[in-house]
């Protein structure tokens, strides 16, 4: 289901769909956030975790047909060569494919092919489409302002890898539904109120920047887990984020995260980020006055072709189970 940072209307009410069909009432902010509250009483926390993903944008129809695209979040115009894309009219017209190429891509024709730079200047879209001139392209309905969305290219193999674009951040959305439906289904008790904010604008950095409830008092924000040199997390681990690009997280609640893993029996890492941010940071940079961290599973080369295992993914999934639940036994940090 695409979802670029901008374009999420139809995921964010697919989350709508599945938390009303448990029982619950999530409403859509007018930024197209989804809020749902999972019961408890005090000390206010929410769960964040972000719908939307990287993607690109027309940026121009081309004389000869095809497409210059301009990234939406940080995609990566070398990371994306020679990947399937869809773009989607804005006003009418049937989605049209491509394939994202350097300009003069065949190797039997440019000599330079080795030494172009690979960026969103240099590349473009090859459409599927039997057309070679602005005016052909622009009877298909594309048009500059339509999004074009990479192929996800999911794979879950037999061994337990999750590989797939977009892992960040739809995976863990997926584990925050998952928590939704247990809690509902097994009646499990909340040591405090619970609610979930599913952002679509955390890509280009104001998801959590308004629509919190007021009386918040903590965000953890479950996105991805770094996995890297210099980084300890693996990918069938949870990742617990003490410190990234802005700042350290808050020592109380990254302590309380540690012990509730320990407690829990969660294979965990603390980590600091060399180059990360979150819909936590984009709160506490907003103005609210809350308490803040980041977990999430590890994922294998973030921003690109991405990779995690199940056992992460559980990983994770037992960490915010456990830091929620009223009947959880805890361990001093």
């Amino acid at each position: 289901m695409p979802s670029p940072s901008g374009f999420t209307a139809a995921a964010a009410e697919f989350v709508v769909s599945e938390l009303s069909a448990m029982g619950y009432a999530p409403e859509l902010t007018r930024k197209g956030c989804v809020l749902c509250c999972l019961g408890g009483e005090g000390a206010p926390l929410v769960l964040s975790a972000h719908i939307d993903t990287l993607g690109a944008m027309v940026a121009e129809v081309k004389a000869n047909g095809r497409l210059r695209l301009a990234p939406v979040g940080g995609l990566r115009a070398e990371n994306t060569e020679a990947e399937n894309f869809t773009v989607y009219p804005r006003f009418g017209g049937a989605p049209v494919t491509g394939c994202f190429q350097i300009c003069d891509p065949s190797v039997h024709v440019n000599g330079g092919y080795a030494d172009v730079k690979r960026d969103f200047a240099n590349m473009e879209l090859v459409l599927d489409a039997l057309t070679s001139s602005r005016e052909e392209t622009e009877a298909l309905g594309v048009a500059a302002g339509d999004y074009a969305c990479a192929d996800p290219r999911t794979v879950i193999t037999e061994t337990g890898f999750i590989k797939s674009r977009f892992l960040d951040d739809k995976l863990s959305v997926v584990l925050l539904l998952a928590l939704a439906k247990k809690l509902k289904e097994e009646r499990i008790p909340l040591k405090r109120r619970v609610s979930l904010f599913i952002t679509v604008y955390e890509e280009v950095g104001h998801g959590c920047a308004a629509g919190l409830p007021e009386d918040v008092e903590e965000i953890v924000s479950v996105d991805m887990g770094c996995v890297g040199e210099g980084l300890g997390c693996s990918e069938t681990q949870v990742s617990i984020c003490a410190k990234d690009s802005n700042g350290p997280s808050d020592y109380a609640v990254t302590s309380a995260l540690i012990a509730a893993a320990r407690a829990g029996g969660v294979d965990y890492a603390v980590d600091v980020y060399p180059h990360y941010g979150s819909d936590a940071d984009a709160a506490v940079s907003a103005g609210y006055d809350v308490r803040h961290c980041v977990v999430g599973p590890g994922v294998y080369a973030s921003h690109g072709y991405e990779r995690t295992h199940m056992r992460g993914a559980e990983a994770a999934f037992g960490l915010v189970l456990a830091y929620v639940r009223a009947d959880a036994g805890e361990e001093k940090a």
